[in-house]
């Protein structure tokens, strides 16, 4: 018990210290594990041979965040991605496979091993690079999807590379005696049938039996997940206590893992399964709350231990040709990703976060070697040598993610480019920019029967709108032979509506020189955005959140006592105020100048909200008065 707490305490010390630094180096909190796991194992040797055994434990962080993001996609977007699951991911992997196998025999080793080395290397690590690409916000990004997709293949791939590997085993297993007969050599040929068995309750068994298996399995997570969550969830709902929520959601994981390695399967692949079955469930967030810490927890053990594992002896020895090899390994498949990404049409920036986020290889490399290991399909002391240089890559993944992002902020995305619609129309209302503000905004002038001129930059957009039955023109509405085109010397009405502040400044300033008759509205970001239009000519300024705060803010005020008349009061009332304060604080406010910082500003815009609260406890007691 004393040396649970205390391997405890340094894992979780060291976790606590080193992941905040290197957040805020910037680092990334993978490369902080990587390096508490480095500090306590190799350099002060604080852990010892327990960290394999735990390192299995750990690697339930992967499962629960697999099926976190099963939970995240519904089946209908899982199976929009098959063309990238199949085309993508499995290109990947064959090219990557042939590449390092090619790179094996050059150095002398005989094809089963090199094929076997470089099954285990062309798989990346999914628990780092998820992490990452979730920390990093680029998860939904081009790159990050087709990441995704291949990540999610090669964990699929990992059942066929296990079934295959045996008949390698049988291959190397082969040779001529001294009379020319066929026999068995290695000592651990007799052993390998005996490790293939402990893998799974299916070894053994003939193919079709094992296919039937695999299949009701699969059907059984299906099944259970749309016909059973559902009374289970009643029935702890009815125990009225917290934490049976968070036995459930871990039973979930832990049961699902437990059926899929009875069968052979990637526990991880069966989680990913039953989140996507959940996805639609109204449970889903439920547990998503409950697994999240434990899922961030145990990819972080998970981290540290592949830190703390690495053969700091093995790796003195010879450091110089086993990072050397490790970079070879992320060299051949990082050329390989980058023309896989390229013949797939990933642009620039996906890319490159495509071809560096994948070129590691990563934790299946360990269970597939050990696999072979025990198979006598690569010796001992290559086997050593090849888990240390998956470790390796492992650690450089976060130095590459870096280099992403340097060369992320260096590099424009090419843009398609569009020719600009020929516009044969004009109306009295110009509207530039169809997103979510604009649309609203189109609506109501046309239902009301006005007629409007409809411009923006974006050919989704515009395409998106044609298919509702709105006519819209492609174009850039700050260039002025484009307005000029949708009538802006005739025109009554500008709705100013753009994503871009800097865009939406830049239009007012331009128009209003041309036009000092015409009425423009336009939408604002900020209370600084406000002051910027109000400066550049803008009639009516709109601040994109502050009608919907303010209707929010009335149902508050309703559910708290307030007639609906009372709420409305305050509500126009506030309203009302404001404009009047935003046209007042205009002329104390200054650009480039923190609002915060300008004495002046803050002074008046304290006494302003005072006449504010004034105001309103006279409307209140008003009322009240009346209402006596």
């Amino acid at each position: 018990m004393d040396a649970f707490l205390y391997q405890a305490t340094i894992y979780l010390a060291t976790a606590v210290i080193a992941v905040p630094i290197a957040a805020r180096l910037g680092l990334g909190s993978v490369l902080g594990y990587l390096a508490a796991g480095i500090l306590i194992g190799p350099v002060l040797g604080l852990v010892g041979s327990e960290t394999a055994d735990l390192q299995h434990f750990a690697e339930f962080g992967v499962v629960m965040m697999l099926f976190l993001i099963g939970l995240e996609l519904e089946p209908q977007a899982l199976w929009a991605m098959r063309h990238k699951l199949i085309g993508l991911g499995g290109l990947q992997i064959s090219i990557s496979t042939l590449a390092l196998m090619g790179a094996a025999m050059v150095t002398g080793q005989p094809w089963q091993v090199s094929l076997a080395i470089g099954l285990a290397l062309s798989l990346s690590s999914t628990a780092i690079v998820l992490q990452t690409l979730s920390e990093k916000g680029l998860m939904q990004t081009g790159g990050g999807r087709a990441s995704f997709s291949v990540l999610l293949t090669q964990d699929i791939a990992v059942i066929p590379i296990l079934a295959f590997l045996p008949l390698l085993a049988v291959e190397r297993g082969m040779a001529l005696s001294a009379d020319g007969s066929i026999q068995r050599t290695g000592t651990h040929a007799a052993e390998a049938g005996h490790g293939a068995e402990h893998l799974s309750l299916v070894a053994g068994l003939p193919a079709w039996a094992v296919t039937c298996v695999t299949i009701a399995a699969v059907g059984f997570i299906i099944l259970a997940g749309i016909y059973l969550t559902r009374p289970v969830f009643r029935f702890i709902h009815a125990a009225n206590l917290r934490e049976m929520y968070t036995a459930l959601a871990l039973l979930i994981v832990v049961g699902i893992s437990f059926l899929m390695t009875l069968v052979g399967l990637s526990p991880a692949l069966g989680a990913f399964l039953a989140g996507v079955v959940l996805a639609n469930s109204e449970f889903r967030h439920e547990l998503e709350s409950d697994l999240l810490p434990f899922k961030g927890l145990l990819l972080g053990l998970f981290f540290i231990t592949v830190g703390a594992g690495i053969n700091y002896r093995l790796f003195l020895s010879s450091p110089g040709d086993l990072i050397g090899l490790a970079l070879l390994v992320i060299l051949l498949k990082g050329t390989v990703l980058y023309f896989v990404a390229k013949a797939f049409g990933l642009r620039k920036r996906g890319r490159w976060l495509f071809t560096l986020g994948l070129a590691q290889s990563g934790e299946f490399g360990f269970v597939l070697l050990s696999f072979a290991l025990q198979l006598n399909v690569i010796p001992p002391g290559l086997s050593e040598k090849l888990l240390l240089i998956i470790a390796l890559s492992m650690l450089i993944t976060p130095l590459l993610f870096i280099a992403f992002d340097m060369l992320s902020s260096r590099m424009a995305e090419a843009a398609p480019v569009h020719e600009p619609d020929e516009i044969d129309e004009d109306g009295p209302v110009i509207i530039a920019g169809i997103g979510r503000f604009g649309q609203i905004v189109n609506r109501l002038v046309r239902a009301s029967g006005f007629k409007t001129v409809v411009l923006d930059y974006d050919m989704e957009t515009i395409q998106l709108m044609r298919r509702f039955g709105v006519k819209g023109f492609l174009g850039d509405p700050t260039r002025p032979e484009l307005l000029k085109a949708a009538g802006i010397a005739k025109a009554r009405v500008l709705v100013v509506a753009l994503d871009d502040p800097e865009n939406t400044i830049k239009m007012v300033r331009q128009v209003r020189k041309v036009r000092p008759d015409l009425h423009i509205v336009a939408r604002a970001n900020d209370r600084n955005h406000v002051y910027e239009l109000y400066q550049a000519g803008a009639n009516d300024i709109v601040r994109e959140l502050f009608d919907s705060s303010l209707r929010a803010g009335r149902y508050v005020l309703e559910n708290m006592g307030l007639s609906e008349y009372e709420a409305a009061q305050a509500e126009q009332t506030f309203y009302s105020h404001d404009r009047r304060v935003v046209r007042e604080l205009a002329d104390f406010w200054e650009q480039g100048v923190p609002a915060s910082q300008n004495a002046a500003y803050v002074e008046r815009a304290r006494e302003l909200e005072k006449d504010l609260e004034t105001a309103l406890m006279e409307l209140y007691e008003t009322h009240k008065q009346k209402s006596a």
